[in-house]
């Protein structure tokens, strides 16, 4: 309830977008994990995935680039921030996404691990004697970027690597490598790729890592146009070279309106209207 000013209280709609609901279109052979079936009976542990709301402009706009409806096109779109994600969507619903349970598995990120081996988080409380919450904290706070060279912010990677640090040359590598890895296994998860995406921050902003990220993918029809690539333009626009099987978009993200666009839907159905 809203009361105004100098008026009787009136109903506002309150409406919650949620960062997972993209990705409730991911099949149960894509989401669960090979777990005693209590954790996911009992904890629902199983993939969510999350840059759902970023994911749902996305391929909104990327279908307008391609001129085709939603509907009718797969692509893998690359959420490149502190935080980053890979997302397979076919036919314009998502059907795998790299981040799981939580934020923590799939790319490397600023300060997150990303994929690693179970095992090894044993071994350090075994070896160690680490705590859950040091073993949280270290994976979430000190590692990717941050573990591999000492800073998290891509921008000054980029810079130490110019400079020589070989820290921050095999942190990119690791980084570039893991984005290569996931598009490779998700167009064959699609089976056929319409175009690959970049979006946030670094998949906006840095041509570099575009770059990097496509490079030596033409087996898989993805060839990148250096002059477009490195266009010092913010819209919308294609970066593959002419003729090239798979499109390559870079497509500026919109949370804020896709959220604003969601809770107007939903305030303008009938079941929303019927339950105020």
């Amino acid at each position: 309830m809203h009361r105004g000013s100098d008026g009787p209280p009136t109903e506002v709609p309150q409406v919650a977008v949620f960062d997972t609901a993209f990705h409730q279109s991911i099949p149960p052979h894509a989401y669960r994990y090979a777990v005693p079936e209590p954790w996911y009976e009992s904890y629902g542990v199983r993939r969510y995935g999350f840059h759902g709301t970023s994911n749902a402009y996305v391929a909104k706009q990327a279908a307008l680039q391609l001129g085709r409806p939603l509907g009718e096109v797969n692509l893998i779109v690359l959420h490149l921030g502190n935080g980053a994600s890979v997302t397979a969507i076919e036919k314009g619903k998502s059907v795998d996404t790299s981040m799981g349970l939580t934020p923590l598995e799939g790319l490397v990120m600023g300060t997150r691990a990303g994929d690693i081996d179970p095992g090894a988080l044993i071994y350090l409380a075994r070896q160690r004697g680490m705590s859950v919450d040091e073993i949280d904290a270290d994976l979430n706070g000190e590692s990717g970027l941050e573990g591999l060279c000492g800073v998290s912010d891509l921008r000054d990677v980029l810079q130490r690597e110019a400079a020589g640090d070989p820290r921050a040359r095999l942190a990119l590598d690791v980084y570039v490598y893991r984005i290569r890895k996931y598009i490779g296994a998700y167009t064959a998860a699609l089976g056929r790729v319409d175009a690959i995406v970049f979006t946030a921050g670094v998949g906006e902003n840095s041509p570099e890592i575009r770059e990097r990220a496509c490079e030596g993918l033409g087996v898989l029809g993805v060839e990148l146009d250096e002059t477009r690539n490195r266009s010092p333009t913010n819209d919308a626009r294609a970066i593959h070279r002419e003729g090239a099987p798979v499109a390559i978009l870079v497509v500026p993200t919109n949370e804020e309106l896709e959220i604003a666009e969601q809770t107007l839907q939903c305030i303008q159905t009938p079941v929303a209207a019927s339950r105020r």
